[in-house]
């Protein structure tokens, strides 16, 4: 374990050296050195994989993290449509071969439309930062539902109003089209998004943390947890309106200080209390 610790921190030395760009991290190299996802690049001049992953991983300079997602937001995102692109600009014209991602026309599926998983991981990356108000914008975004709430955005969509989609195509006269749905594993992805990311339930052993990242305007939210034969009834309260930081954790009113609750198989029905500040 010692080892593959040490070697990990090599790696995120090597990349943080090597990967960063500038303003954000590249994708990769060609075999002749070229960058891939570099300001210099022609077509897909910034990638959201190596931006998202810097924040998921922890492995970037905190500065860097938020440079990294800002870039995101300025280049990938598209606030018209609702969707957030893998890269930009598509493969076209490059005499390099990138691999079978240029075999789709430019702008469709994974050739800088939104490959879901990435985009899934764009905006978990903003949740993690504490950027409420971004994180919950673009669970919106992929959120099937949005797509077709008139019959005007449903046309365009043209796939399943209640499956997550693959990907999304970013190139006119498709632009705002849905892909390949129900197969994706990008469902299960967003289903952890929103419970995890935004939600902030996350399970860790035999104990529980509730962590929020929200948009600052809700007042709270509550939900109720089953484990085996005891319930947890969790209520999560913003009074100051934040965005994120858990200021208070209570257990049937008894502070909890190192805010993991424990999991007890006792048939007991407890009352947990987040309040955010």
């Amino acid at each position: 374990a010692e080892a593959h610790r040490q070697r990990a921190a090599r790696l995120e030395d090597t990349i943080n050296q090597e990967g960063w760009d500038g303003q954000w991290y590249l994708r990769a190299y060609y075999d002749d050195g070229e960058p891939l996802g570099s300001q210099e690049s022609k077509e897909c001049k910034i990638d959201s994989l190596p931006q998202s992953w810097s924040v998921l991983t922890q492995g970037a300079p905190e500065n860097r993290q938020t440079d990294a997602l800002q870039a995101v937001e300025e280049h990938l995102v598209n606030k018209e449509h609702r969707i957030i692109q893998l890269f930009t600009p598509p493969f076209d014209q490059t005499k390099h071969d990138p691999g079978y991602i240029k075999g789709y026309p430019p702008g469709i599926r994974e050739n800088g439309g939104q490959y879901t998983h990435a985009a899934i991981w764009a905006g978990w990356a903003f949740a993690a930062l504490g950027l409420g108000d971004q994180a919950f914008e673009y669970f919106s975004y992929l959120n099937p539902v949005t797509h077709s709430l008139d019959i005007s955005t449903a046309n365009q969509y043209r796939v399943e109003p209640y499956v997550v989609a693959a990907d999304v195509y970013s190139t006119a006269p498709f632009t705002g089209q849905g892909g390949w749905t129900w197969y994706t594993g990008s469902a299960s992805w967003l289903y952890r998004f929103g419970i995890e990311g935004i939600l902030g339930f996350k399970r860790r052993g035999d104990h529980i943390i509730v962590d929020p990242c929200i948009p600052s305007t809700w007042k709270g939210f509550n939900y109720t947890y089953q484990y085996q034969g005891s319930t947890y009834n969790i209520e999560v309260k913003n009074p100051q309106h934040v965005h994120s930081g858990v200021k208070q954790v209570l257990l049937d009113g008894s502070l909890v200080e190192d805010q993991m609750i424990p999991l007890r198989n006792d048939h007991h029905e407890y009352t947990v209390e987040v309040t955010l500040g």
